[in-house]
């Protein structure tokens, strides 16, 4: 029996998660439950499942880890304000089942600093299909992490095209139901960018080894290629409660936890090159990881600033990634040790550059 504390219940990642749970629950205990600010189905949960501990917001769920007794914290909390409470569940000693990247992003150092081998465990369905793939074979054997995507709702199209697309385009993604800015993320492929970074850091992978291709049907999550030639690739139909399961329970497989695929039925899985003229944010978001310290938390606070004025109108969809690049180039890190502190003044920094160059 795994005690587990679920951040951003009400969300999808947590929603989920709860549904794994109610599917084994003599393998699962939920001791706690944190939401942003949908207090009464917090308080529905909570009653469910038999929760006393809640949190409304990420100061107080970064104190419901650290005051109540569990096994698993699942960070399922959209937005840099998830880098506390995943800081806390580190701290604590808890296992830490990452939904949340953008703490991975933002506070990437801080977070490898705390952690003990295997202490943060992936839920991202790509991070989580290398992390299966790569018990297929050691560290050395490794040749290069292939992560995929859908391609999002403008797969084909040209950067000149791009221009003209709508907020409601934006989010009429092909496979995944998200919330509004992870959907957007996975339009301008921002958050492919994102998660080749999360793998450099999770996998200790260098960035030139690490490569995006597109399958539109979204049934191979990632792959892992080894020096031998032979790639091992995760399949299953596109549900999130399958890495949800193994983020909760990892190494172990929770029964049922996702449909399989049909065999009986014929199958027709494509992949495409990345067109990197229409969507550059992951070739900027390799240099980003390059250069460390607080870039990638620059990259990732003038894209959310950027995010909410293409959906507010003020900027068309492809000035996000305009906006974020202007925004790094303009960076000028500061001396010292990368702490808590100074990525908070790096983030400011950053949502005030962008918001400036937006009004601008």
């Amino acid at each position: 029996m795994r005690r587990i504390i679920i951040l951003g219940s009400t969300g999808s990642i947590g929603v989920q998660a709860l549904d794994v749970v109610r599917s084994a629950p003599e393998r699962f205990e939920v001791v706690g439950l944190g939401a942003g600010r949908n207090r009464e189905l917090l308080d529905e949960q909570a009653a469910e499942f038999g929760v006393s501990d809640t949190a409304i917001g990420a100061d107080e769920a970064a104190e419901l880890v650290r005051d109540v007794g569990a096994d698993v914290v699942l960070n399922g909390i959209t937005g840099s304000v998830g880098l506390g409470p995943s800081v806390a569940a580190l701290r604590a000693g808890r296992t830490l089942a990452l939904a949340n990247k953008e703490s991975l992003i933002v506070g990437g150092e801080l977070l490898k600093a705390l952690a003990s081998p295997g202490q943060i465990v992936p839920v991202d369905s790509e991070h989580s299909a290398i992390a299966q793939a790569l018990r297929s074979g050691s560290a050395d054997e490794v040749e290069r992490l292939v992560l995929t995507a859908s391609g999002g709702p403008f797969r084909g199209r040209s950067r000149e095209s791009l221009e003209r697309v709508t907020p409601r385009e934006a989010l009429a993604h092909p496979t995944w139901d998200m919330g509004l800015v992870i959907t957007t993320n996975s339009a301008t492929l921002v958050n492919k960018g994102l998660e080749v970074i999360e793998a450099h850091l999770l996998f200790d992978v260098a960035y030139g080894r690490i490569e995006v291709t597109v399958h539109p049907q979204s049934i191979i999550h990632s792959m892992v290629e080894f020096i031998d030639g032979s790639t091992i690739a995760q399949a299953s139909p596109p549900d999130m409660r399958l890495p949800i399961s193994l983020g909760l329970d990892w190494p172990n497989r929770v029964r049922g936890a996702g449909q399989p695929l049909d065999w009986s039925s014929a199958h027709s899985w494509t992949f495409e090159p990345l067109d990197s003229e229409a969507f550059p944010a992951v070739e900027l978001a390799k240099q980003v990881g390059r250069a460390k310290g607080a870039y990638p938390a620059v990259f990732n606070a003038a894209n959310e600033q950027a995010v909410a004025a293409f959906h507010a109108g003020s900027i068309p969809f492809t000035g996000i990634v305009d906006t974020i690049a202007t925004v790094v180039e303009r960076f000028d890190p500061a001396a010292g040790e990368v702490t808590l502190e100074s990525l908070a003044d790096s983030e400011a920094w950053a949502r005030r550059t962008a918001d400036a160059l937006i009004a601008s």
